[in-house]
């Protein structure tokens, strides 16, 4: 199984919003409107991206990357979305993104948050390099419940040292 990433069109937003909603995404994200990621595709700090299989060209997920701008060397992973789990694509698209980061676009930090509850993406964080920063407790509302979330990161200099350990994808993020 390989992968392709790719810039979203606006003809990709209802794939990205359907994929967002579907129950199994929805309670481990934020969802947003269809017109934040129509506004997504223009912002210079945002590179919204599809994910393709390799084989077919369909998509298979989506990820969004923010922090382009940012002057401090830090890159954000804001969402990583597949529409089947279990078969190696968020692990696929966290490398690629983490190739990517570090050695183009040369950050010195990729961070991202994530639900307290979703044991499966923070396993997957932990498991290719990412630390445990800390705890945002209870700062989010879910209805009438409050939600945590987990602040985790990767340096260069860690991604370096284990990068000679991980698989490269080597495809690259087209655009």
């Amino acid at each position: 199984m390989t992968i392709r990433l790719r810039l979203t069109t606006p003809e990709d937003i209802p794939f990205v919003y359907e994929l967002e909603h579907a129950p199994e995404n929805s309670a481990f994200l934020i969802p947003w409107t269809k017109e934040r990621h129509q506004d997504a595709l223009t912002n210079p700090d945002i590179r919204h991206l599809i994910v393709e299989k390799t084989e077919t060209g369909q998509p298979a997920g989506y990820a969004i990357i923010a922090g382009l701008t940012n002057s401090h060397d830090a890159i954000e992973l804001m969402r990583i979305t597949v529409a089947t789990k279990g078969e190696g694509y968020g692990r696929s698209i966290l490398r690629e993104i983490k190739r990517w980061a570090f050695t183009e676009q040369k950050a010195h930090r990729l961070w991202l948050d994530v639900k307290e509850t979703n044991d499966r993406a923070r396993n997957l964080y932990l498991s290719e390099g990412f630390r445990i920063e800390g705890t945002l407790r209870d700062c989010l509302k879910t209805g009438d419940q409050y939600e945590s979330l987990i602040v985790l990161s990767i340096l260069s200099s860690e991604y370096e040292q284990g990068a000679a350990d991980t698989d490269r994808i080597g495809y690259g993020i087209r655009g």
